[in-house]
């Protein structure tokens, strides 16, 4: 039988996703960007999970590509790879629950690249980060063009894809991309809280705000304004805002469904 190379995990309302390669230092195989694009998917039919946490097996989060597998794979092979790929990376993007990225020990290549598609990024404080495509004559695939850019300025982010020289968690958080860092042994707990805390929000206003954060890059002010109008309208309707005024006028905290 074969291990299963994503390992699913629920507490509470929270959903735990484990990249299960460890002795590849959890390289993608079609398994696993398979199964974790059907579990991102699946969380929208599953309404009690209200958050995802994303985590590697191990003593890395993931290397990314299996390089060992690399050059072997014809052109067609390869297009369909990173094809499912993309089918991973939109599925967190249209992902209407938070979903963080929980890295130790090393994100390189295309792993990077999936920690930067996550909401949020909680990294332990040793963790090191690497856009290394170039060292094997390639081109970032899984969003990395699209994603650190827009985080870092395109200077440093060429700068990144051109040397592919690793940079620690430390530099990454005062730049903005990791949300959170912590010491290696306090990383799944705190993980866990701070998915925790989001599961118990009001996460259709969270689902919102994904779409309009993401469309921003993209669209005028004028598209954002309206777009801004046209959402605050539906939300001022929803459950968990009629839940959140009561709350603030009877000075108890709310408690958010998710409706």
């Amino acid at each position: 039988m074969l291990k299963e190379h994503l390992l699913t995990e629920v507490i509470d309302n929270v959903m735990i996703l484990t990249l299960n390669r460890p002795e590849s230092l959890n390289a993608f195989s079609p398994d696993m960007i398979a199964s974790l694009t059907k579990a991102i998917k699946d969380v929208k039919q599953t309404p009690h999970i209200r958050a995802v946490i994303i985590k590697g097996a191990g003593r890395s989060f993931t290397a990314g590509g299996d390089v060992k597998s690399m050059g072997k794979a014809s052109a067609g092979q390869l297009y369909d790879h990173v094809g499912r790929m993309n089918d991973c990376i939109l599925a967190l993007d249209a992902s209407e629950v938070p979903v963080i990225a929980a890295v130790h020990g090393f994100a390189a290549g295309a792993g990077f690249n999936l920690a930067l598609a996550c909401d949020l990024i909680v990294a332990s404080d040793d963790s090191q980060y690497a856009m290394s495509f170039s060292q094997v004559g390639l081109i970032s695939d899984g969003g990395g063009s699209y994603f650190l850019p827009k985080l870092i300025g395109p200077h440093l982010a060429k700068q990144l894809f051109f040397s592919a020289e690793p940079i620690s968690a430390e530099r990454l958080y005062q730049l903005g991309v990791i949300n959170y860092i912590y010491p290696l042994n306090q990383l799944e707990e705190e993980s866990l809280k701070l998915a925790e805390k989001l599961a118990n929000g009001p996460t259709k206003a969270y689902g919102m705000m994904k779409k309009l954060v993401s469309h921003s890059f993209t669209a005028t002010l004028d598209e954002i304004l309206e777009q801004e109008r046209i959402t605050q309208t539906l939300m001022a309707s929803t459950e968990d805002h009629l839940e959140g005024v009561a709350a603030f006028k009877e000075k108890r905290k709310p408690e958010f469904t998710g409706n």
